[in-house]
């Protein structure tokens, strides 16, 4: 069985600044234009029947407003219509209606149980839409943003089943052949399910091609499908096709065709408990680890190499087990040998004396700790005074270790981390898992339409931007932005509902469910003097936080940034923030 690769996410450094004072509150105001909208956009609210977290973070929290990434500044939305509408800013101060580009062949309001309409920019002449039926278009836009060349035509048309909605898609030309990968998102009720809430999350991975030039006829030549138990925070399709990344509370894999999501889980759940990778113990001062060894195994065909926080061991020229450990080993001191009963052991020896791992290596599931019953009972008693049979015990203590109510949101965690995991196009197998630890998801962009989207994740308490690379096999994703301290900032926004940023990370914006968008932008040079009172030193740059107020009361349905400016949608009003002012 093949095992994938545990990776890690390399921080750039030179990219983070340890002196960030924080942001100044700028009440410099900021340009902001409204636009009435011809018709309400078509938003559908959760049915009785959508009462899951599942449910609200798919279709209760989705961003109605799209950007085409591919023409800067040009943002559509569908009405109650049908009607997808367009408007291209050229000239804040000349805005002209949102006209339509295209209206859905299907009356909507006919539809009971519909999701709300998504679309997807696939290319700078293709887009990806659906109606929220469960029928998928597939539309030949020609130039967008080029009337004489803009003409939305659909190339397919079909209906895949159960309703979903479309969060990524890409363009591939192969010699003759062009093709369009989809990744549709469905949350399906398993009436065997009788654990949890008897919902999962399906991903489809649909191709369809043009393997006939001459007819013009697309058709469904792939269809794939993963299950998991939570909305992905992030999912894409790596530009070549060859490949799938996911970054997910509860993981993720393929499903068989024919076989239902339980059976699936519970065949892979038997398999890992039937034998684990490696057995490991620890006591005060060391660990034990035990591999099974294949018979007929030497010296020879095993190296183990330590490094102070690093284990790697390949067993003839397979690596059986890579990463980086829970602390800090002696790694001069630590050995290993060949048992009689053919497996390995390796004694790790702690740099920290008395400390308890809870994991041997950093997101690696593979292994199972052994615990002999005097560890239990010593583990018990030293935990016995934070246990009481009584409710409140000591009132009058003056303070309590621990008060929950003092804790801000930033502090709170899940029981299980997030990991990231990349998929294989053809076995369909996991090749690469970084476990994201706590780093907290925080939003998504497209900074280069031909890459496939950023990721933001809270670092400490900053925000750091990650482009995946699916062609650098070593090194698959990079950080390319630092946000300071946004990770701590957002934290205490209660009402946060979108977040967004500019493709050239010139600034971080996120606004809540009513009225208020907050703009954070990257440290700029001062034009005056400025000093820092406590240290006595000069300030060069100081980053703004600016507060925009939008007048109405209507819920924001939409948001979306570029490097000139904000674009939020209301029901009934698209408002556009000037944040770049220089221009």
């Amino acid at each position: 069985m093949e095992v994938a690769a545990n990776c890690s996410l390399r921080v750039k450094r030179p990219l983070l600044d340890p002196r960030f004072e924080g942001y100044k509150l700028s009440l410099e105001p900021l340009p902001c234009y409204q636009l009435e909208l011809d018709a309400a956009v078509a938003e559908v609210k959760l049915r009785d029947d959508q009462y899951t977290l599942e449910h609200m973070h798919a279709f209760g929290m989705y961003n109605y407003l799209h950007c085409d990434s591919w023409n800067q500044d040009s943002v559509y939305y569908i009405d109650n219509l049908g009607r997808i509408m367009n408007l291209t800013v050229m000239l804040d101060t000349a805005l002209g209606k949102p006209r339509e580009v295209f209206r859905l062949p299907t009356d909507l309001t006919a539809y009971d149980n519909r999701l709300c309409a998504s679309l997807y920019f696939t290319s700078s002449t293709w887009v990806t839409l659906s109606d929220g039926t469960g029928r998928l278009y597939v539309i030949a836009t020609g130039e967008r943003g080029n009337s004489a060349s803009e003409k939305w035509e659909i190339m397919f048309n079909e209906e895949l089943g159960n309703p979903f909605i479309i969060i990524h898609s890409i363009s591939l030309q192969k010699m003759e052949e062009h093709s369009i990968a989809i990744l549709l998102l469905r949350i399906e009720k398993e009436d065997l399910d009788m654990k949890g809430s008897g919902f999962y999350v399906s991903l489809e991975w649909v191709t369809i091609s043009n393997k006939n030039k001459d007819t013009k006829k697309y058709e469904i030549i792939k269809r794939d499908t993963l299950s998991g138990k939570s909305v992905p925070h992030y999912a894409a399709i790596e530009p070549d096709g060859n490949g799938l990344m996911i970054a997910s509370y509860k993981s993720f894999q393929f499903v068989q065709t024919g076989q239902n999501f339980e059976e699936n889980m519970d065949e892979d759940t038997s398999e890992k408990i039937k034998e684990p990778l490696y057995y490991w113990q620890q006591t005060e001062d060391d660990l034990t680890v035990t591999i099974r060894l294949p018979e007929d195994s030497r010296k020879e065909d095993i190296q183990v190499q330590f490094l102070p926080e690093h284990i790697n061991i390949v067993l003839r020229d397979q690596q059986i087990l890579e990463g980086k450990l829970y602390s800090l080993i002696d790694h001069e001191s630590s050995t290993w040998i060949i048992k009689e009963n053919n497996s390995l052991e390796i004694s790790l020896i702690k740099k920290n004396e008395g400390m308890t791992w809870p994991e041997l290596v950093i997101g690696d599931k593979q292994g199972e700790l052994i615990r002999d019953s005097a560890q239990c009972a010593a583990i018990a008693e030293r935990l016995m005074h934070l246990t009481s049979e009584e409710l409140n015990p000591n009132p009058d203590k003056e303070k309590p270790p621990c008060n929950a109510q003092e804790l801000e949101e930033c502090d709170i965690f899940f029981e299980e981390s997030s990991s990231l995991c990349r998929f294989d196009g053809n076995t369909l197998k996991t090749t690469h898992v970084v476990s994201l630890g706590s780093n907290q998801y925080l939003f998504s962009v497209v900074v280069d339409p031909k890459e496939m989207p950023c990721f933001c994740l809270r670092h400490d308490v900053d925000a750091l931007l990650w482009q995946p690379h699916s062609s650098r096999q070593d090194d698959m994703w990079e950080h390319i932005a630092t946000f300071n301290a946004l990770g701590y900032v957002q934290a205490s926004k209660r009402d946060k509902k979108f977040f967004a940023c500019a493709p050239n990370y010139s600034y971080a914006a996120l606004c809540e469910c009513l009225r208020r968008v907050f703009i954070y932008r990257q440290p700029t040079p001062m034009s005056t003097v400025l000093y820092n009172r406590k240290e006595g030193r000069k300030v060069g740059q100081v980053a703004k936080q600016q507060v925009a107020s939008l007048e109405t009361n209507d819920p924001i349905l939409g948001f979306q940034a570029t490097n000139e400016r904000l674009f939020v949608l209301t029901t009934k009003n698209l408002f556009l923030i000037k944040v770049n002012t220089e221009n």
